[in-house]
């Protein structure tokens, strides 16, 4: 159809050209910029498209001289395996592919093609390097878009390796050049722009009712109709007639013509107008994106929606579904085997109330309109880049300039916010507080074994339990906000029967940090905060199921059978999913537990379910390493103050609190060393992270205010060191997001296992070439080489029983920079790690690797001798130095980052700018844990001057780069000094 010339916008005295570029990610953006384009061609101005998308999703919509179609694409998006998988490296790959290597080229041909265009104005949704071709023409651009790539982006970097982030911060700079931000609802941060402008939803009009649709699919008004909307049918799918509750029917999206359906699926044609089918359907199931989010409000549409790997946009848009009353959660092993009804029926009881605007396109029209004739003056430019670079939320925080604090939407803000305050609360409160929970919990429950022990995060754990009942009545209310994950736990347990609750902390690394997988001595001390895990058994028949889980044993024709419930709080900031189900009967094989591997695969297939491994994987190894059998279906609650992705052992506390729970549940008596030991395999084997044992056994075996003293070959527990009352540790937060299961911990631990096969082979051809000699008869020589130490080397279990001189004399010169896997792989076959694996393309980090744990082990002996020598200031002086030599050998492998050097840097600062008359306060800092970010570690005398300081830091840190990061300090006791406790709910008569 022909747009009306009098329509929308009003027509402008000035003729403009607007060059609007298109984001090569999906049709999305495209449908989206046709209503913005739409609206300024009516006003009479000539709008040049530059997109990959094919031409008729604009000529469709646009039928005029003015719309003019470029085919270009200038960047590729996400690079998506299926309809439902992003690949995190393949899509950096592309992007380099796309638009970094030809970038110059690029720059040339996009200035000279806007100079022959004579464009008065470019637009970006959201194409990078075109706000910066727009700069180098001359001509000033906007962006109009909910994300950016720069934040999408940012996590791939924390899978794929930190040798990718120049592709962010040049993605950040170049959105930099553009005056200001069209914001979108459901928005991400963004901080690369410097203004902001929010409009409504951008929202495809509607050509029919939803009678004259119906009426032309022959489809009565009292039937219920899901629109399936995956924006392509993905392959392997097996949609089947009983996946839909009777009397209902699917109309299918871009299915394939030899696609053959159920006779309640109906395939619609490839030219069918989507918002049009959405507003007349019932439902909608398909993936989340900006174009059915957005459809789904304005039309009123329950969105029952499935997860997307790997796609940051997607919780802002899912909050927003929700807030709103209309979004549904399906679990994507539901959707793969037909499992929908439970899901539909509670999709088509929601009231979607959204009553936003949906003309954002008219308007985005209008402000670009008026911009380009010079009605809005843009404020001063700041580099994109330098306020981005330390920063991660959901993969980056966000940096923000003060006073230009635009960046967070006010739902996540709020959650950080409290997540913050639960992280860096006290479990010792002041007493009115703590008598006050007291008295609470011991009105609301029995405690029929164990001992708070005064802690104060135990006793709002309990008190939060006896809470769930309200929680579960709120399906009545009418409040919005109420969290989905308290909503699922309020229906969890039988409150006629016992539960048992376990408590293990986070740590702090002082000294060892990633040389424990090298044997080193490590020394921990467990942190305030900690997570709780309440545990139920119940008998099959009387386990109170979710619906799906109902509707999936119903469908499999079982009689009651064990099932596992999970729910884990926190899930509002963090792409995951707040619930977790399975048959406990998926962990077997006949008569035997599966495999690790199988394991490892099983929970891999669905990320946003992967963090269940965590807590599930605590069974599994029960069964296959006790050979304990599950008979009783079992509900969990997950519920930890521990800060993921800063460093302290998040992952660790919840294994260990798990795995003490469920133990109590079942009466297994287990020892915390070997507890510990059997939380690692959960991580090592099921999760997939290398990660070595020392954060476990800190968690499960740590005291309050004691270092715990390990040599990690594999934990032997040397002692608790009591820390003196003169020292005290802090843990200050980076604000940037550590993870184990990273690229770079990954390949620094490959690193350091092929140096110790480099040494041991060197060792065994020293050793060789030695006893040859002394057969021909230079017996001197082999006892100055020395044969026993030459023996142990070549049979080496730990590259930290190599002590450093040892190492600088026969083998440090040898052991290569670097060296490609291939080569390794053939030169020695294999590294001896059975928890990683060698990348033949990759190059490895050899030396620095192999040395840091060498030299480290050394490190941690001295610190652990000087913290219990004479009090002095050269004692503190020498234990901070030895912090900071262990910061500088992380930042050698690789593992360094910038915001944790920033505050190392202001401790030292602290340190040396200290007037004459002032005694030292702080000492020394290090980067902790596996580094890339994370914690740092600082040390310092116990005083209010010394506290006074790390606040100070806190607010340097806040005021260079926008983020405010947590305090860690105080200790509290490990999970097997807590033990656990037994409890039963107190029914009001």
């Amino acid at each position: 159809m022909r747009i009306d010339e009098n329509e929308g916008v009003s027509a402008s005295s000035k003729h403009l050209v607007f060059a609007y570029y298109v984001t090569g990610h999906g049709f999305g953006h495209a449908t989206r910029v046709v209503e913005v384009a739409r609206h300024l061609i009516a006003a009479g101005h000539d709008v040049h498209v530059v997109t990959g998308a094919p031409d008729f999703v604009f000529t469709s919509e646009i039928q005029s001289p003015r719309l003019k179609i470029r085919k270009v694409l200038l960047d590729c998006g996400a690079v998506q395996a299926d309809a439902l998988t992003v690949d995190r490296l393949a899509s950096l790959e592309k992007y380099v592919e796309t638009a970094v290597v030809p970038r110059a080229e690029i720059l040339k041909t996009e200035v000279e093609w806007l100079h022959s265009i004579k464009a008065d104005f470019v637009v970006s949704d959201v194409v990078p390097v075109a706000c910066r071709a727009a700069a180098d023409a001359g001509i000033r651009s906007v962006c109009v878009t909910n994300f950016s790539w720069d934040f999408i982006y940012a996590e791939y970097v924390m899978a794929a390796g930190y040798h990718h982030r120049s592709i962010v911060w040049q993605i950040a700079e170049d959105y930099s050049h553009c005056e200001f931000l069209i914001r979108l609802p459901g928005y991400c941060p963004m901080p690369a722009f410097r203004d902001v402008i929010d409009v409504p939803l951008v929202v495809r009009r509607l050509h029919k009712t939803r009678k004259e649709v119906r009426k032309e699919l022959g489809i009565a008004e009292d039937v219920n109709v899901v629109i399936l909307n995956f924006g392509g049918q993905p392959s392997g799918w097996n949609l089947k007639e009983t996946s839909l509750p009777t009397g209902w029917l699917c109309l299918v999206c871009g299915a394939s013509e030899t696609l053959e359906l159920p006779p309640n699926f109906v395939k619609l044609a490839k030219d069918a107008y989507t918002p049009d089918i959405i507003a007349a359907s019932d439902c909608m199931l398909g993936k989340i994106g900006y174009g059915t989010v957005s459809e789904a409000l304005s039309y009123k549409v329950p969105f029952v929606f499935v997860r997307r790997d790997y796609f940051n946009e997607e919780p802002f848009l899912r909050n927003m579904l929700e807030f709103y009353q209309c979004g549904v959660e399906m679990i994507r092993r539901d959707l793969l085997m037909g499992q929908w009804k439970p899901y539909l029926e509670r999709a088509v009881s929601l009231k979607p109330c959204y009553e936003g605007g949906i003309n954002g396109g008219e308007i985005a029209a209008h402000i670009l309109q008026e911009t380009a004739i010079g009605r809005h003056c843009a404020s001063d430019k700041l580099s994109g880049a330098r306020r981005l670079r330390d920063a991660i939320i959901l993969g980056y925080q966000l940096q923000r300039v003060p006073g230009r604090d635009i960046a967070i939407p006010e739902w996540y803000s709020r959650a950080e916010n409290e997540l913050g305050q639960s992280a860096g609360s006290s479990p010792t409160v002041q007493a009115n507080e703590n008598n006050s929970l007291v008295e609470s919990c011991t009105d609301d429950f029995d405690i029929l074994q164990g001992d708070v022990q005064g802690l104060s995060d135990t006793w709002a754990f309990l008190k939060s339990l006896a809470m769930l009942d309200d929680f579960h009545d709120s399906a009545k209310s009418t409040e919005k906000k109420t969290m989905r994950e308290r909503k699922a736990a309020g229906g969890l347990f039988n409150w006629e029967e016992e539960i048992f609750v376990a408590r293990a902390p986070g740590r702090l690394d002082v000294m060892g940090g990633i040389a424990d997988y090298s044997g080193s001595l490590v020394l921990q001390m467990p942190i305030r905060e900690a997570c709780h895990v309440a545990v139920q058994r119940n008998h099959p028949g009387k386990h109170r199921l979710w619906k799906h889980a109902q509707a999936r044993q119903q469908a499999k024709g079982q009689v009651p059978t064990p099932v596992l419930q999970i729910v884990s709080y926190g899930s509002e900031i963090s792409n995951r999913a707040p619930t977790f189900d399975m048959d406990l009967s998926d962990f077997m094989d006949g008569d035997e537990p599966i495999s690790y591997e199988k394991a490892r695969k099983f929970f891999a297939q669905d990320p946003a379910q992967k963090w269940a491994a965590y807590v599930a994987g605590t069974i599994l190894v029960l069964m296959i390493e006790l050979g304990v059998r599950f008979e009783d279906s079992l509900s969990f609650l997950v519920s930890s103050a521990v800060p993921e992705g800063k460093g302290v052992s998040s992952s660790a506390a919840v294994e260990v609190a798990s795995m003490s729970a469920i133990a109590a549940a079942h009466g297994l008596s287990i020892d915390p060393r070997d507890l510990a030991i059997l939380c690692q395999k959960v991580e090592n084997h099921i999760v997939g992270a290398p990660c070595g044992v020392m954060d476990q056994m800190t968690s499960s075996c740590g005291e309050a205010n004691k270092l715990l003293a390990m040599i990690c070959q594999p934990a032997e527990v040397v002692g608790l060191v009591e820390i003196p009352n003169h020292v005290r540790f802090w843990g200050i937060d980076s604000g940037i997001r550590h993870s184990v299961g990273g690229a770079d911990y990954g390949s620094v631990r490959v690193g350091a296992y092929m140096g110790r096969k480099m040494i041991k082979s060197m060792a065994s051809s020293i050793l060789s070439q030695s006893v040859s000699s002394a057969n021909g008869g230079n017996s001197d020589e082999l006892e100055d080489e020395g044969i026993d130490l030459l023996e142990m080397e070549a049979s080496l279990d730990y590259l930290c029983n190599l002590s450093p001189h040892r190492y600088e004399a026969r083998y440090a010169d040898k052991v290569p920079d670097t060296m490609l896997g291939q080569t390794f792989i053939e030169e020695y076959l294999d590294h001896d790690d059975p928890v990683t694996v060698i990348d033949g393309k990759r190059s490895y980090s050899v030396r620095a690797p192999a040395r840091h744990p060498i030299y480290e082990n050394f490190r941690v002996k001295t610190f652990k001798a000087l913290l219990t020598s004479a009090t002095s200031e050269e004692q503190l002086t020498a234990l901070g130095g030895l912090l900071y030599q262990c910061h500088y050998s992380y930042s050698a492998c690789g593992l360094g980052s910038d915001g944790t050097n920033r505050l190392v840097q202001l401790v030292q600062g602290m340190q040396h700018n200290k007037s004459k008359s002032e005694d030292g306060t702080l000492y020394g800092a290090k980067i902790t844990g596996g580094g890339s970010g994370g914690t740092v570690c600082v040390i310092g005398r116990n005083s209010l001057r010394s506290s006074q300081q790390i606040l100070e830091i806190q607010q340097r840190y806040k005021a260079a780069t926008g983020y405010l990061p947590l305090i860690f300090e105080g200790s509290s006791p490990g999970a097997g000094k807590f033990g656990y406790l037994r409890i039963r709910r107190r029914i009001s008569l």
